[in-house]
C-alpha cells in the first residue's frame, strides 16, 4: 500500500528567523565572479534576497549541510555533504542534511559558463567536489581560528579531529559545538589556497564505504517521493496527451458526469480529469475521446523514417552540422590501403523509469504564489516552469524537492509539474497530477532513433589514418553524444551530424547518444581486429593508438576476465569502451546464444573505470552496476515503434524490459586507482554494452548485428540472412 505523506501541519517558518533563534554559526554562501562562503551579515547588504544558509553548526555540535544534487538513487544527497564533512574534519555522525533550495545563483554548479542544478550527465560529484572541499576548508579556518582566540594562541600551532580543535602542547580540547556557541563568522572569510586542502592520505572519508543516508529512510517508509504527497482538500487528475498536437474539442458533458469527476482541463498538448479521488480520474480516462489537431507528427513512421534517413547520409543539400573535424580525411582515404564501411540502425527508446510521472501543486488563493512538491532532476527547472506556466516570478514559487523512483534524464524539465500548476489554478484546489504509465510511454519523450554511416581507412601498416562517421536522425545534441573518439589518436577526422525534423518529443535517456555511436564505433574497431587477424585489444592498442588512459582501462578489464582463455562451448567474449562524462571504461561481456529462438544470454560483465578520484566506492559500484543492467536491458529488449504518428506499446507487456531471470550471472566491477579529479561514473557502464554483445555474437555466429535492439526477432533475421 503506498503511503500518503500529509503536509497539513507543516510550519510555515523562513529560514533567516529560523537560523537566528538557534544561535551558532551560520555559514552562506554568496555569487559573483566565483563561489564563496560568507557570514550574513556581510552578505546581506549586497545580496540580500539570495542568501541561504550552505553550512550551520549548532551549539550542540549538530552540524546542518545543504546538498545541491539531487537524489535518485545514485548516493549523492550523503556524496556532497560529505566532502565538506571531510574538509572540516567534522565527526560524520553529527551532520544533519537537507536539500537545497532551488536557487541556482546560489547552489547551481558552473557549466559552460552557467549556473545550474540540474543533475544529468553524472554531474553532481565532479562539477561539485571542488566548491565543497573549499566550502569545509573555509569552516575548518575560521573554527580553528575562533579557538585560537579563545586559547590566545597561534592557529597554526592547533590541529583538527572529528570535531574538535585540539592544542597538541597542552592537550585542550573545545568541540565545534563549542566554539560555535561564543565564536563567530568573521567579515572576511580566510581564502583557501588549492595547496592547503587536505591532502589524500589524511582523509578519513573519502574514498571509504560511508552509509548512505537516504537509505534508512527507504527501507522505512518514511522516504517522502513526489507521489506520497497528500494536502489537505487536494484531489487528483490525470491526462491525455498527443505527441505534437493539440485538442481540439472532446466529451466533456459525458466525462464530468461520471463519478466523482470535478471537471476537465485544456492542456497545451492535452487534456486533463480532475477528480475527488485517483481510481475516479482513471475511470474517467478511459471514457475520455479528443479530438486532436495532430500537427508534425501526425502520420509519421519511425520505419520509415530509418529507411529515409539512408537517403539523407548521400543526399548533397542535407542539414549538416560539423562536430569534428582533424587533419584531411580525403587525402587519408585517397592513400589508403583499405576501407572499411558499415552502417548502423537504433530504434528509439523510452526511459521506463519506476515511479510515473507526478507532481502535487497548491497555489495560493489571490493566484500570486505557488508550492510544489515533486521528484525532479533539476528543482530550478521546475520553478521556472511552474513560475512561467501561472505568470509568476520564479522567488513566488517553493519547491519542495522529493525522492524519485527513477530519473534516467526524463525528470529534468519540470513539464509535469507545470501542468499541475494550470490545473491547480483553474481547479482552485491543491492538485495531485499523476500520468499514467501508458500515457508516459505512447506520450513520452524518447532517446532518439538513429542511422549511422562509418568509414574507416588503414594504410599499409594497418594503421587506421582516417575516420568518417555521420549521424542522422532528429534530436540535434541528444543524437552526437559519444560520436567522438578522444581515446584513439586517429590523426583524420571527419565527423557530422545530419538533422531531420518528425515532432516526435525526444529527451535524454541515460547516456543519449553514447548508446548508439559506441555501439556504431566499437563495432567497426572489432571489424577491422578481425580482418588484421590481430587481437583486438591489441589493435586497438597498436592501430588505433589507443590513449594511455584506454590501455590501463584495456589491460585491468583483460586480467579482469582473463580475456585469452578458453571459454566453454557455445560461449563467446566480446569487447568495447565508452567514454562519458570524462569517464573512460572498457568493458567485456561473454554471452551464449540460442539459435532457435534467437535469445541472446549474457553470463558475464567485466567492466574497469577510470573516474579519478572515487568519493564513495560502494555508491560508485553500485551506480555502474545499475547502468550495465539499464543498457543489457536497453540492448536486449526496449523498442518504440510509431506507426501513423501512434506509439504502439503501451505498458511493460509489448516494451519489453530486462526481468531478474536474465540477469548476468557475474558482474565485476574495477574501479582503476588515479589521483585526478572525480568524473562522471552513473553512465559510462552504458554505452559499452552494445558493441560488446555484438563483437562477441559474431564470433559464435561470424553474422554482424546492426540495428539495435537484439530482440529475438531480429536476431533470428540477421542469423537467415
Amino acid at each position: 500500500m503506498t503511503k500518503m505523506l500529509d503536509t497539513s501541519a507543516a510550519p510555515t517558518l523562513s529560514r533567516r528567523s529560523l537560523l537566528a533563534g538557534l544561535g551558532g554559526m551560520t555559514f552562506c554562501i554568496a555569487m559573483g565572479d566565483g563561489t564563496q562562503l560568507v557570514n550574513e551579515a556581510q552578505a546581506a547588504p549586497t545580496a540580500a534576497k539570495q542568501i541561504n544558509a550552505w553550512i550551520r553548526i549548532a551549539p550542540d555540535g549538530i552540524i546542518t549541510i545543504y546538498s545541491a544534487g539531487t537524489e535518485m538513487g545514485q548516493g549523492t544527497k550523503t556524496t556532497l555533504p560529505m566532502i565538506a564533512t571531510e574538509e572540516m574534519d567534522a565527526d560524520w555522525s553529527k551532520v544533519r542534511i537537507e536539500m537545497a533550495p532551488p536557487e541556482r545563483e546560489i547552489y547551481g554548479y558552473i557549466f559552460m559558463g552557467q549556473r545550474d542544478m540540474a543533475i544529468v550527465g553524472s554531474r553532481a560529484t565532479q562539477l561539485y567536489f571542488n566548491d565543497m572541499r573549499m566550502a569545509g576548508a573555509q569552516v575548518r579556518r575560521v573554527l580553528i581560528n575562533n579557538a585560537a582566540k579563545m586559547w590566545k594562541v597561534e592557529p597554526a600551532s592547533l590541529r583538527t579531529e572529528a570535531s574538535f580543535v585540539i592544542n597538541p602542547a597542552t592537550g585542550a580540547k573545545l568541540s565545534y559545538g563549542e566554539i560555535a556557541a561564543k565564536g563567530e563568522v568573521p567579515k572576511e572569510l580566510p581564502v583557501i589556497k588549492p595547496e592547503e586542502l587536505k591532502p589524500r592520505k589524511d582523509w578519513r572519508l573519502i574514498g571509504t564505504g560511508v552509509p548512505r543516508r537516504d537509505i534508512p529512510e527507504k527501507v522505512n517508509g518514511s522516504a517522502q517521493f513526489g507521489i506520497d504527497v497528500k494536502l489537505p482538500g487536494m484531489v487528483y487528475a490525470t491526462a491525455v496527451h498527443h505527441q505534437t498536437g493539440t485538442p481540439i474539442s472532446w466529451n466533456d458533458d459525458e466525462i464530468r458526469k461520471m463519478p466523482g469527476v470535478l471537471a476537465t482541463v485544456a492542456l497545451p498538448n492535452g487534456v486533463a480529469i480532475v477528480g475527488k479521488t485517483y481510481p475516479q480520474v482513471i475511470a474517467a480516462r478511459g471514457n475520455i475521446k479528443v479530438q486532436w489537431n495532430k500537427g508534425q507528427a501526425g502520420g509519421f513512421d519511425s520505419d520509415q523514417a530509418l529507411e529515409d534517413y539512408a537517403k539523407v547520409i548521400r543526399d548533397p543539400n542535407a542539414d549538416i552540422t560539423n562536430l569534428a573535424k582533424k587533419g584531411d580525411a580525403g587525402k587519408a582515404f585517397s592513400d589508403a590501403a583499405e576501407v572499411f564501411k558499415a552502417e548502423f540502425r537504433s530504434d528509439y527508446g523510452y526511459h521506463a523509469q519506476m515511479e510515473p510521472l507526478n507532481a502535487v501543486v497548491r497555489v495560493a488563493k489571490d493566484g500570486k504564489s505557488a508550492e510544489v512538491w515533486e521528484g525532479t532532476q533539476a528543482p530550478d527547472a521546475t520553478r521556472d516552469e511552474v513560475a512561467k506556466a501561472l505568470g509568476l516570478e520564479p522567488q513566488k514559487v517553493t519547491v519542495n524537492q522529493c525522492y524519485m523512483g527513477g530519473g534516467f534524464g526524463r525528470r529534468s524539465l519540470g513539464d509535469y509539474a507545470a501542468e499541475c500548476a494550470l490545473i491547480a489554478k483553474e481547479i482552485g484546489k491543491p492538485v495531485k497530477l499523476v500520468w499514467t504509465r501508458e500515457e508516459d510511454i505512447t506520450n513520452g519523450m524518447f532517446r532518439p532513433q538513429s542511422f549511422q554511416s562509418l568509414e574507416a581507412a588503414q594504410d599499409d601498416t594497418g594503421r587506421v589514418t582516417g575516420w568518417r562517421h555521420s549521424v542522422v536522425g532528429d534530436g540535434g545534441v541528444l543524437l552526437h553524444t559519444g560520436i567522438q573518439i578522444p581515446y584513439y589518436d586517429v590523426p583524420n577526422q571527419q565527423i557530422e551530424r545530419r538533422g531531420v525534423s518528425h515532432g516526435i518529443r525526444v529527451k535524454h535517456w541515460r547516456a543519449v547518444g553514447h548508446v548508439f555511436n559506441v555501439f556504431a564505433i566499437e563495432s567497426m574497431v572489432d571489424e577491422m581486429a578481425l580482418a588484421s587477424n590481430m587481437d583486438p585489444i591489441e589493435f586497438r592498442l597498436k592501430n588505433m593508438a589507443a590513449t594511455p588512459k584506454a590501455r590501463r582501462c584495456f589491460e585491468t578489464v583483460a586480467q579482469m576476465c582473463d580475456w585469452k582463455a578458453a571459454r566453454p562451448e557455445g560461449r563467446a567474449l566480446g569487447l568495447s569502451i565508452s567514454e562519458r562524462s570524462g569517464s573512460l571504461g572498457a568493458g567485456v561481456v561473454e554471452i551464449s546464444l540460442d539459435k532457435k529462438s534467437g535469445k541472446i544470454k549474457v553470463h558475464k560483465v567485466w567492466l574497469a573505470v577510470d573516474g579519478g578520484i572515487i568519493v564513495t566506492p560502494q555508491a560508485a559500484k553500485a551506480n555502474l552496476e545499475s547502468a550495465i543492467i539499464y543498457g543489457l536491458s536497453g540492448i536486449l529488449h526496449e523498442q518504440i515503434s510509431i506507426k501513423d504518428g501512434v506509439v504502439e506499446q503501451s505498458n511493460f507487456h509489448d516494451y519489453n524490459v530486462m526481468r531478474m531471470s536474465d540477469l548476468p550471472e557475474v558482474m565485476e566491477v574495477k574501479l582503476i586507482d588515479t589521483d585526478t579529479r572525480p568524473t562522471g561514473l552513473g553512465e559510462v557502464g552504458n554505452p559499452f554494452i552494445a558493441a560488446a554483445i555484438a563483437n562477441a555474437f559474431y564470433r559464435l555466429t561470424n553474422k554482424r548485428l546492426r540495428h539495435l535492439p537484439f530482440t529475438e526477432e531480429r536476431v533470428l533475421e540477421v542469423l537467415k540472412a
